[in-house]
């Protein structure tokens, strides 16, 4: 009965980050300079479902992927966000074998940039399919490829995706000692103090 108990907790926790990812993208400030699009706080529903478990990345992951579609944006960034499953799923098998990553800042930046590395990364993949395929506006070709979708698109995914992560670590830093579900990333130490 705890067992089912706790899986229905964690399918409510899934469903309502995916709530949260779909509304984000429908009213948070958003700064559009083609290819790259930012949307404030985004990706921190994201990060918050890989810190509890793999199979929640995913399904939050997609669930904001819905998100963007309804949002009205264009294919290219509905793809984009698309991509997020495989930063979200592989961090939180990082995350589940290493559930103290975390604790320290240095582990925590490091698994942060990582994860915006791999985040740019796949973006830049899905831009690129489409920048080669003539699907993307004027703009973008009159700055050229570099300009356009590797520091525009690439450098500042890494920067957002970082943003996002702060605000995911702060926000689970409270979440953490009130959710009554397994999670794996344990973000503080025994004192229930974050170590700087």
């Amino acid at each position: 009965m705890m067992k089912r108990d706790t899986k229905l907790q964690t399918m409510v926790v899934a469903a309502l980050l995916c709530a949260i990812g779909i509304v984000i993208p429908m009213f948070a400030p958003k700064i559009v300079l083609e290819p790259a699009s930012f949307t404030l706080a985004s990706h921190v529903p994201i990060f918050i479902a890989l810190f509890i478990s793999p199979p929640v990345a995913l399904a939050v992951s997609i669930g904001t992927t819905i998100g963007f579609l309804f949002a009205g944006f264009p294919v290219v960034i509905v793809l984009r966000a698309l991509t997020h499953v495989i930063f979200a799923t592989a961090g939180a098998f990082i995350l589940k074998k290493k559930p103290n990553m975390l604790i320290t800042f240095a582990g925590s930046a490091a698994f942060g940039l990582f994860m915006a590395v791999i985040h740019a990364f796949c973006e830049v993949a899905v831009v690129t399919f489409f920048y080669f395929g003539n699907g993307m506006s004027k703009e973008n070709y009159a700055h050229g490829y570099f300009f356009s979708v590797v520091l525009l698109l690439g450098v500042g995914t890494i920067v957002h995706s970082m943003i996002d992560f702060g605000i995911a670590v702060f926000v689970w830093r409270s979440l953490s000692n009130v959710i009554h579900i397994p999670y794996n990333a344990k973000i503080h130490s025994k004192n229930k103090a974050l170590v700087e």
